[in-house]
């Protein structure tokens, strides 16, 4: 039975989660690559972990988005020798206390981890090197006004400050924006009034849009996972429960989502800064949930074609390894499982085992309901009749 993303235009949105969520997404990308699908993702859109895969991919492509036997032969070993050999919140401690200019930058801590970015992961080009397909929407959320502030080819801006021309804007800084964690990290400082800001057209006035100045001087622009975690806003339509017309002409999403888990504890004490940290979590995993309920419904009663793939899932167990091909190996167990959603959200280095670990869980959690759905030939009807392609999740575990 042939892929169920042949013939597709597949967009791809990238969860955040710091280098565990880089290496759940590079395993996701192994089987696309496998299946011969890296050449029809048609847009990326990504946050924080997903992001900064997203441009260490392009820039070991030489800032091309890679086929797929150049993932495979090359590019994906490139990333696991990466995230294994530079701890990049260890880089940018060392540049923030043996730099005395970088002092500065004490209350806007994202600049210091551009300056990793740039300075281990040799990422040095510009917003207006990056290759036109597929398009890719970088997503971080604006402090001043609460909006999703996105990168999206060479331009930059929300819907409330308006939209900008950056072509010359560093990719690293664009990166480190959308993994600016608030309270570890800190915001990225934009200097908005360097730029020309412009409203998108009206439908009165479809051809002209109106020149404004930024309200503030300088943005602060924080982790993408503070608005959206998925990255899920540039792709579909929560209301509508539809694709957007915009994203580049999609016809099957691809979520994945490398979420840390909430996990069941006892709460700091009343006058522990980490109890008002527990409650930003509780409110983020609402959101979450939210919003992995709305698009499960979408996918289930057919709105969307797509599939949604999230760490810890117990779709991938041992009990569908006979439904694999002669090369399979045994699926990881759910033990297994349960320590790579647990890995913690971090941009520290990462150990080979724990790499390996991580992103043979985002191989096989594709894989593995791929095989699971060409298997049994009632999943696949039904597919077919409703058009849905999505993982089966319980409510609660959503």
């Amino acid at each position: 039975m042939s892929s169920p993303l042949a013939g597709r235009r597949l967009g791809l949105a990238l969860s955040g989660g710091g280098v565990r969520a880089m290496a759940f997404h590079a395993g996701v990308l192994r089987r696309l690559a496998e299946l011969g699908a890296m050449e029809s993702v048609a847009h990326v859109s990504s946050v924080s972990g997903g992001s900064l895969l997203v441009g260490l991919v392009l820039r070991s492509g030489g800032y091309r988005w890679p086929g797929s036997p150049e993932y495979l032969g090359a590019i994906h070993e490139q990333v696991r020798q990466t995230l294994t050999n530079v701890s990049l919140i260890g880089e940018t401690v060392r540049n923030f206390l043996f730099e005395p200019r970088n002092w500065r930058y004490a209350l806007s801590r994202a600049n210091l981890v551009a300056q990793a970015i740039a300075q281990h992961w040799d990422i040095n080009a510009a917003l207006g090197d990056l290759p036109a397909r597929p398009i890719w929407s970088i997503n971080g959320t604006t402090a001043e006004n609460g909006r999703r502030f996105r990168f999206r080819g060479a331009n930059a801006g929300d819907g409330i400050t308006g939209y900008a021309y950056a072509a010359k804007f560093p990719l690293a800084h664009a990166m480190a924006m959308s993994s600016a964690y608030p309270v570890g990290i800190g915001p990225l400082s934009f200097a908005a009034a360097d730029y020309k800001w412009v409203r998108r057209a009206v439908e009165s006035e479809p051809n002209r849009a109106a020149t404004i100045a930024p309200r503030f001087k300088r943005l602060h622009l924080y982790d993408g996972g503070v608005y959206d975690n998925l990255g899920l806003e540039p792709l579909w339509n929560a209301g509508s429960g539809r694709l957007r017309h915009g994203a580049g002409g999609i016809d099957f999403l691809l979520v994945a989502d490398a979420s840390a888990r909430l996990g069941i504890r006892r709460i700091p004490g009343p006058l522990d800064l980490r109890r008002a940290q527990r409650l930003a979590n509780i409110m983020s995993e609402q959101s979450r949930a939210l919003r992995v309920r709305s698009l499960v419904n979408a996918l289930r009663t057919g709105l969307v074609t797509g599939l949604y793939l999230h760490i810890g899932s117990q779709a991938a167990v041992a009990e569908d390894a006979d439904s694999a091909a002669a090369d399979w190996v045994m699926p990881l167990t759910p033990s297994q499982v349960g320590l790579a959603a647990a890995y913690p959200t971090t941009l520290g280095r990462m150990t080979t085992a724990d790499f390996d670990l991580l992103s043979r869980h985002g191989y096989e959690t594709m894989r593995l309901r791929e095989a699971r759905l060409q298997r049994d030939p009632a999943l696949v009807a039904a597919a077919a009749r409703r058009r849905v392609l999505g993982e089966e999740i319980d409510e609660e575990a959503g």
